[in-house]
């Protein structure tokens, strides 16, 4: 079995399901001719009718309007979002068509569309290029929010977005896309939605995290480990609806717990999974819950955007401040 980026993972996942759905369709800005601004449509044009792999104009509100009308009249869309910083214009058709058809026809209709883009920061790009604005999304009732982590885990997620009968945000951290290689079965085995990965079981603390950030949370497990102190670490994955219960039922045991996303600090998801775990599991809390986040401002250009992102020193240090409270 071949060992795949990030980004060939995603590619193979579009190829197996538009090879084995007919309805499944492809568009977005660059993603025909060009194979996508990094390469996760490349081959696909040439391998499929070009009715199959569409070429937008620059236009978001289009793309996602686009998307909409093809998976009410049975098709699904998979439609790609250049970068987070753009996907601005089509949060009108997400948040007032797409994730309200199913309601709004009293289920007569649904909205099984993809809307993918990559997300966050780490590779020293330009102004709208670096967002990661995911809590504003999973805000939003009937929107799935889903953030692979590894090649292997977005293979799977991928496809289980695209079969999915209701609208996915699919969000592909840019950090990872070369960053490293995994074994991948092309098999088109899904992996299962709204559903939290255990990485790493660990008696001491319980670390939460999600896509490029699981890089630096399980470098900063393997260094506490060294000290003795055994890390739970789980991977989020489906943001919205989020598992809950699998991260309240590592709390129980641990009974600590560090929550870790690049997003700024302030309505990230973190104080979601905080005040869930508050409401829920607060009597199996020994320490106050701690959150390793972004700056509450916007992402830094070039020189300080490593000083922005979590890194594993801050997460150890979130840490050890709970193990260390009494």
């Amino acid at each position: 079995m071949p060992e795949l980026t990030l980004i060939e993972a995603v590619n193979r996942a579009l190829a197996h399901e538009m090879a084995a759905d007919a309805s499944v369709v492809v568009l977005g800005e660059d993603v025909g001719v060009n194979g996508g601004v990094f390469r996760a449509t490349a081959g696909l044009a040439q391998r499929f009718v070009a009715e199959r792999v569409l070429d937008t104009p620059l236009s978001e509100t289009l793309i996602a309007g686009m998307a909409i009308g093809m998976a009410a009249e049975g098709l699904r869309p998979v439609a790609e979002i250049q970068f987070m910083g753009f996907i601005y214009p089509a949060l009108d058709q997400l948040l007032n068509h797409a994730t309200r058809l199913r309601n709004r026809t009293r289920g007569r209709l649904t909205c099984p569309l993809v809307l993918r883009t990559p997300h966050g920061g780490g590779i020293h790009a330009p102004e709208h290029h670096s967002e990661s604005t995911e809590a504003l999304f999973t805000h939003i009732p009937g929107l799935r929010v889903v953030i692979p982590s590894s090649p292997a885990r977005a293979y799977g997620l991928l496809l289980a977005a695209i079969r999915d009968p209701d609208p996915v945000l699919f969000l592909e951290p840019t950090r990872l896309y070369r960053m490293v290689r995994e074994v991948v079965e092309d098999d088109g085995s899904g992996l299962p939605l709204d559903t939290c990965f255990v990485l790493r079981e660990g008696p001491d603390v319980t670390l939460v995290s999600w896509g490029a950030m699981l890089h630096e949370t399980l470098a900063a497990a393997d260094a506490l480990s060294e000290h003795g102190i055994g890390c739970e670490v789980i991977d989020v994955a489906t943001l919205k609806p989020l598992d809950i219960d699998t991260i309240l039922g590592s709390v129980m045991k641990t009974g600590r717990l560090v929550v870790i996303h690049e997003a700024a600090r302030s309505g990230g998801l973190g104080a979601e999974i905080a005040a869930q775990i508050g409401e829920r599991g607060l009597l199996s809390l020994e320490a106050p819950i701690e959150r390793v986040a972004g700056y509450d401002t916007v992402m830094p250009l070039y020189r300080l955007e490593k000083a922005y992102l979590p890194d594993v020193a801050r997460i150890a240090a979130a840490v050890k401040k709970t193990l260390e409270f009494q």
